[in-house]
């Protein structure tokens, strides 16, 4: 009987990981169909995450391109932000403030939700 039952706990602690698996995984591609005139039907696969939405990692090269509405953050005392280090300044992608180096454009630190 108690093996019977440590089998079922057992199960159902290895199942739980892999029931929310399916939730996790959602795709941000989506297929629009845009109509051009009359006669001309255009289908079109766009990301559906919004431009603000971008997995900076430190030691990653700063993409200006992907960031599109990325701010250069001059008076970073107003966000609690400490002093940036010679040769770096901060940049405001969305609510987060990156820390990117000037010359290479390599971050060197990432707060989450420093703005608000």
């Amino acid at each position: 009987m108690k093996k019977v039952i440590l089998g079922t706990v057992a199960a159902a602690i290895l199942a739980a990981p892999l029931a929310a698996v399916p939730a996790q995984a959602q795709s941000y591609r989506h297929t629009e169909v845009v109509r051009q005139g009359p006669h001309r039907t255009v289908i079109v696969q766009r990301d559906r995450r919004p431009a603000y939405l971008n997995d900076w990692r430190r030691g990653q090269r700063f993409d200006y391109r992907q960031a599109r509405n990325y701010r250069v953050i001059n008076d970073y005392r107003r966000y609690n932000l400490r002093t940036p280090p010679r040769g770096y300044h901060y940049v405001r992608s969305g609510n987060d403030a990156v820390l990117v180096a000037l010359t290479s454009g390599i971050i060197g630190a990432v707060i989450g939700n420093a703005i608000r």
